[in-house]
C-alpha cells in the first residue's frame, strides 16, 4: 500500500513510491507464465548463492529490515512441513502471517501465502515489476526474484510475522538477507553437497549461517554436528538443541513437550499427532514449538492454538495418498529413509510397487539403497530439464542396489504400467523428486 510505503525514509520513498505506479502498470502487460520464463533466463546459472544482489535491491525497495517478526527455518529435511505448522500456530493464535516455501509442486503461487491464501497472479506480478524496476542491470535469479517478491508482498500486507523456509544452505541463500528474530534449523543431511560441502561437519555451518547474534538459534535434530552449536556461541546466538534444552515424548495416542522460554519453564501434555504422517514429525513439531516459545512474548500463543496448528497441518507430497497412490518428495538418504520407515509401520496385504523419479545430481545409488529392501518392483520415469535423470539410466543404478527396476518413459507411463502390474492389496508408492510428485498430481488433475 502507498499509504503504508510513505512513511518510511524519504530516500527510499524516492525510490519506491515511483516504483509502485510503474509496477501496476507493468503488470498488465506480462502474465505470471510470463514473468517465470524470463526470470529463468537473465540470470545464465540456475543457482548463484550470495547476498549482495538481493540486499542491493531489497535496500533499494525498503525491505529492510522487516518492521514485523521474521522466523527463518533452515535444514535438510522437514523445513516446509515446520515452516508450514509454524505459521498455521500463529495464524491459529490471530497474528497476521506470511509464509515463504520452495519449491512448489504445481503452481508458482503455493510458495508465497498470508494467513494460508496463495498470493495471487496480480499481486506476485506487481511484486515482481517493482523488483525488476529497482534490480537496475543486476542479474537476479529465479529464486531471488521470488524471496524479494515474498518480502515486499508480506510488506504490503503488513502481517505480523513472517515464516521463511531457507531454499540451498542458508548462509548465502537469498532468504538470509533477512536477520531472524529466532532461527530453526531442522536437522542436517548429506544434500547439495557439490554446493554445500562433503560432510555434515561443513554443511551444518551452512546451516548455522541463519543464526543471529543476541537471538534464538534452535535445532531439532538431538545430535547435530558440532559446527552448528560451534558457530552459534561464536556469534553469541542463544543455543538451543531437541534433548539439551527441550523434549518430546509419546504419551498414548498424543505427545508432550517440554523446554525454556524467556519466561521460563514451559510445557504441554497429550498433545494431538501432526496431521502429518510419519515419526520424523514429531521431530519437527518439537522443534517448531521451541521456535514459538522463544518468540512467546512477541506473538503470544494460548495451547488452543498448537492443537488447532497439529490438526490442520497439511503440505502436498508429504506422505500424502491419493486416488491409491502414496506420494512422497522424498530425494536424499534420510528422506528416504523417513519414507521407508512409514512405510514398514503402516505394512500392506501385497507388494510395494514404486514409481521413482530423480534429478541427476542428488545420491542416486545411495536413495536406491534405502528403497530396495521394502520395494518389490520399480518403474524408472525421465525427468524433464538438464539436472532430469532419465528413466534407463535410473533404472540401471537401481538394478545395481539390488532394486528390481525398469525404465518406463514419463512419470505419467511409469504409474500406468505400475497400475497395470498392481493386484489387490498391493500399494503404489511415487517418489524421488518434486517433480516426480507434481507429474502425479497433474496427471491425476
Amino acid at each position: 500500500s502507498v499509504t503504508g510505503v510513505q512513511t518510511c525514509a524519504l530516500p527510499i520513498c524516492r525510490v519506491v513510491l515511483p516504483l509502485l505506479t510503474d509496477a501496476a502498470a507493468s503488470t498488465s502487460r506480462r502474465s505470471l507464465s510470463d514473468w517465470l520464463r524470463w526470470q529463468e533466463q537473465l540470470n545464465p546459472r540456475a543457482i548463484e548463492l550470495g547476498l549482495e544482489r538481493s540486499r542491493t535491491v531489497a535496500d533499494r525497495l525498503g525491505l529492510l529490515p522487516p518492521p514485523f517478526v521474521t522466523a527463518t527455518i533452515g535444514g535438510t529435511n522437514g523445513k516446509g512441513s515446520s515452516a508450514a505448522l509454524a505459521a498455521g500456530i500463529w495464524q491459529a493464535a490471530g497474528h497476521k502471517v506470511g509464509r515463504y516455501l520452495s519449491p512448489h509442486l504445481l503452481r508458482y503461487n503455493e510458495r508465497i501465502a498470508i494467513d494460508g491464501i496463495d498470493a495471487s497472479d496480480d499481486a506476485i506480478c506487481t511484486a515482481f515489476a517493482a523488483i525488476d524496476l529497482a534490480r537496475g542491470e543486476l542479474p537476479l535469479t529465479y529464486f531471488e526474484f521470488g524471496t524479494l517478491a515474498a518480502l515486499w508482498l508480506f510488506r504490503e500486507a503488513k502481517v505480523d510475522v513472517q515464516v521463511l523456509e531457507v531454499g540451498l544452505g542458508g548462509r548465502l541463500d537469498a532468504v538470509n538477507i533477512v536477520d531472524a528474530d529466532a532461527a530453526l534449523v531442522t536437522n542436517i543431511g548429506l544434500d547439495h553437497t557439490d554446493w554445500l560441502g562433503p560432510d555434515r561437519e561443513s554443511i551444518g555451518y551452512e546451516k548455522a549461517g541463519i543464526f543471529r547474534a543476541g537471538r534464538p538459534a534452535i535445532c531439532a535434530e538431538s545430535a547435530p554436528p558440532d559446527s552448528l552449536e560451534r558457530h552459534a556461541e561464536a556469534i553469541g546466538a542463544h543455543w538451543q538443541c531437541a534433548g539439551a534444552n527441550f523434549a518430546a515424548g509419546w504419551a498414548g495416542d498424543g505427545w508432550n513437550w517440554q523446554g525454556r522460554g524467556q519466561g521460563g519453564s514451559t510445557a504441554y501434555a497429550n498433545l494431538p499427532m501432526p496431521a502429518l504422517a510419519g515419526a520424523m514429525q514429531i521431530d519437527n513439531a518439537s522443534g517448531v514449538l521451541a521456535l514459538i516459545t522463544a518468540l512467546q512474548e512477541r506473538l503470544p500463543v494460548e495451547r488452543a492454538a498448537i492443537e488447532v496448528g497439529l490438526r490442520r497441518l497439511s503440505l502436498p507430497g508429504r506422505y500424502q495418498r491419493l486416488g491409491g497412490l502414496i506420494l512422497d518428495v522424498a530425494h536424499n538418504v534420510e528422506s528416504a529413509s523417513v519414507l521407508v520407515a512409514q512405510l514398514r509401520a503402516e505394512p500392506c496385504s501385497g507388494r510395494s510397487l514404486l514409481v521413482l523419479g530423480m534429478l541427476a545430481d542428488k545420491p542416486v545409488a545411495e536413495v536406491c539403497r534405502v528403497l530396495a529392501p521394502v520395494m518389490d518392483t520399480a518403474w524408472c520415469a525421465s525427468l524433464p530439464g538438464p539436472r532430469g535423470l532419465e528413466g534407463d539410466r535410473l533404472a540401471a543404478i537401481a538394478q545395481g542396489e539390488s532394486l528390481t527396476a525398469v525404465s518406463a518413459g514419463t512419470v505419467r507411463d511409469a504409474i500406468a504400467s505400475a497400475r497395470a502390474f498392481a493386484r489387490p492389496g498391493d500399494r503404489i508408492v511415487v517418489c524421488g523428486s518434486f517433480l516426480t510428485v507434481a507429474a502425479a498430481l497433474e496427471d491425476r488433475g
